[in-house]
């Protein structure tokens, strides 16, 4: 089994929790964004040297609240993997819509090489309309919670997602190739050059190693599409009962589009929120801030609609949970390092785990903190697994 760490990639804030002010209150200035970046440099050094399998960053913009202030995982990989010799590192997830798809194959093709083929490349259709409409001139917002025009710019956002997928595939996989869709000409007709006509491209640098790509499963529609690419499925934020659900109903799609079934675990990935204190008491004290903290932050996009609800039922879209309900759910494992571990390995019994990635950073955490559950986790959970 394959473990890595994600983390948001935030500032720290000592007045994280329920109490404390109000995300949109929230501001940072640049010496407390410059204090993470450097901070979570020293955290993916920390899980090369601990043994972790690989380090993930988040893609986000013009967050001044400070919960996730990398903007380019791509970016910070290349000086992560300047400082690292066997860590593989990816972004949950590059948005896809706010790149040209053709940069960003170009700048994973880049990094993969030059970092002798760690690159996981990491894709996702966003969350926040604040952060892709500025970047696509107003054309493409994200459907959430709090969108009036949700259906339809959910709807525009997985039609330009999917063919900006397609040019990526078309892009790294073929020495040239040329593009005609609803959103993408490529090349555009006409261009001259050197007394002729462009009529086909080439991507240069593509990747020189194998690859994966790995997308997130959230909803039905992604569901069905990315076990038809063939991509890898992250699954995060879900009830124990509909995790298990989807995550088999992936190995199914995966079967019925490729004709083979997947392995145990094979092509699915799951993050799991981790807490580690000497005692379950002490973990639940310690980790409730930065729980509540973060679905101050993220229920308003509704996030919370992979747990139940109250009443067993799915839970609506800006339901808030407790970090009892989270514990109780299986999304968050709390406790001592037996505790974390048997939680754990429950999961791997139950889904034949071969990757799993745990998000062991709460929002606002002290960057002490963060290196104290990098390290309790390797050295003190980890080593009480069952991982052949």
């Amino acid at each position: 089994m394959r473990v890595g760490i994600f983390l948001f990639g935030g500032v720290e804030m000592p007045d994280s929790g329920a109490g404390g002010p109000d995300p949109l209150d929230r501001r940072y200035d640049q010496h407390a964004v410059l204090h993470a970046h450097r901070e979570l440099l020293e955290c993916g050094i920390l899980a090369e040297r601990l043994g972790y399998d690989s380090f993930w960053l988040t893609e986000h913009h013009f967050q001044h609240e400070g919960y996730e202030v990398v903007p380019n995982g791509l970016l910070f990989s290349a000086f992560l993997a300047a400082r690292t010799s066997r860590l593989r590192i990816g972004t949950m997830f590059n948005v896809v819509g706010q790149w040209h798809p053709l940069r960003l194959a170009e700048d994973f093709a880049l990094v993969h090489n030059l970092s002798g083929g760690r690159g996981i490349l990491g894709v996702g259709r966003g969350t926040v309309p604040r952060e892709m409409l500025p970047l696509t001139a107003g054309q493409f917002s994200v459907g959430s919670h709090d969108n009036p025009d949700a259906a339809d710019a959910d709807r525009r956002n997985r039609e330009l997602t999917a063919e900006a997928l397609d040019v990526i595939e078309a892009a790294v996989g073929q020495e040239t190739f040329a593009f005609q869709g609803k959103h993408f000409s490529l090349p555009p007709p006409g261009i001259p050059d050197r007394g002729g006509e462009v009529t086909t491209l080439t991507l240069v640098p593509r990747p020189v190693f194998p690859f994966e790509t790995w997308q997130a499963v959230t909803s039905a529609p992604t569901l069905k599409e990315v076990p038809r690419r063939g991509y890898g499925g992250v699954f995060w934020l879900k009830e124990r009962n509909r995790m298990r659900r989807d995550w088999d109903e992936f190995g199914a799609l995966f079967e019925q589009h490729h004709g083979r079934p997947l392995g145990p675990g094979e092509r699915r990935l799951l993050v799991l929120n981790v807490a580690v204190a000497d005692s379950r008491e002490q973990a639940l004290d310690e980790v409730r801030p930065g729980h509540d903290e973060f679905w101050k932050f993220l229920g308003p996009y509704g996030w919370g609609r992979g747990y139940n609800g109250p009443d067993g039922a799915p839970a609506p879209a800006g339901f808030l949970p407790t970090l009892e309900e989270s514990v109780g759910q299986g999304v968050w494992a709390v406790g001592s390092a037996v505790d974390v571990a048997a939680a754990i390995q429950r999961y791997r019994d139950e889904l034949g785990l071969h990757d799993l990635v745990l998000f062991p950073a709460m929002p606002g955490d002290p960057y002490s903190r963060v290196k104290d559950q990098l390290t309790r986790v390797a050295t003190e959970v980890l080593p009480l697994l069952d991982r052949p």
